[in-house]
């Protein structure tokens, strides 16, 4: 699939399920928030991407995305020790009330840690956890994953900081009205912590690994990997940033309270084409 400025080829079966929602007056579903967090790692004088595949009975199967999922009722009760800019602050990041904002933040913390195996938080706000692939993190991490302890509660008896200084927001995506499943998404960048190592242990994913945006993006081109829009999208935005440094440079400055919907023109006189606005 070929994205460029004025968007992208609309496949047919799209199109066509588009034009029937059309025809038949359909409601738009209500698009469920979620988060997903671009993990970051140096690579010589590049850097790389954590990728995972989605295993083919989940919504969107056999596509490879970043880690990420739904924002749950426990991350809107979470009562925890917070480090990095205060909720409000990020109420005004990401364009929502500050409560809503820390539950997109706990969310993108929380599935990290349950996709990827890396935690987001330290004994204080300067400092963060070292190796957390162990059977007693394992052990946790599957009782998180399994919502039998929450993710505040998990940090709490831990006595661990969220750092959510380590979160930089990125952009903001929401699937298009005529999905039956749609997500109100927002995108995260984070560096792997030094220490930390990124583990295939999501029950969700059938297929990890660590790829330069470079390769991803032509890898998708070549039919070789299958990716959504938001993902290809996100891919080049990191690749223009040049570097680690420019990707942070970036995210300062980046909307990631404007969403992106993609919207699908339809008319006769050319292909059906869905356009990024």
């Amino acid at each position: 699939m070929t994205i460029d400025s004025d968007g992208f080829a609309a496949p047919a079966a799209l199109v066509e399920h588009a034009r029937r929602f059309r025809a038949e007056g359909g409601t738009p579903a209500v698009p469920r928030v979620a988060a997903t967090v671009l993990l970051l790692r140096p690579a010589g004088d590049d850097f790389q991407v954590y990728v995972i595949r989605r295993v083919a009975a989940m919504a969107f199967g056999g596509m490879y995305a970043f880690p990420g999922g739904g924002v749950d009722r426990s991350d809107s009760q979470a009562h925890l020790d917070w480090a990095g800019p205060e909720p409000a602050q990020w109420a005004d990041r990401l364009g929502v009330a500050p409560a809503a904002a820390q539950a997109v933040v706990c969310a993108a913390a929380r599935e990290v840690f349950e996709e990827a195996g890396v935690l987001l938080a330290g004994p204080d706000a300067a400092t963060v956890v070292g190796d957390v692939s162990g059977d007693e993190w394992e052990a946790a991490r599957q009782d998180l994953e399994a919502r039998r302890v929450g993710f505040a509660d998990l940090l709490a008896g831990r006595r661990l900081t969220l750092r959510s200084d380590l979160l930089l927001p990125w952009s903001r995506w929401i699937t298009p009205e005529f999905e039956p499943r749609r997500f109100d998404t927002y995108f995260f960048v984070a560096l792997l912590p030094e220490g930390q190592r990124t583990r295939d242990v999501s029950g969700e994913a059938d297929h990890t690994m660590w790829i330069r945006p470079a390769d991803a993006l032509a890898r998708a081109e070549a039919g070789e990997l299958t990716m959504l829009p938001p993902t290809l999208v996100t891919l080049a935005q990191v690749l223009a940033a040049g570097d680690l440094a420019g990707v942070a440079r970036a995210a300062a400055d980046r909307d990631a309270a404007t969403p992106v919907t993609p919207r699908l023109d339809l008319s006769e006189d050319g292909e059906a084409r869905f356009v990024l606005s």
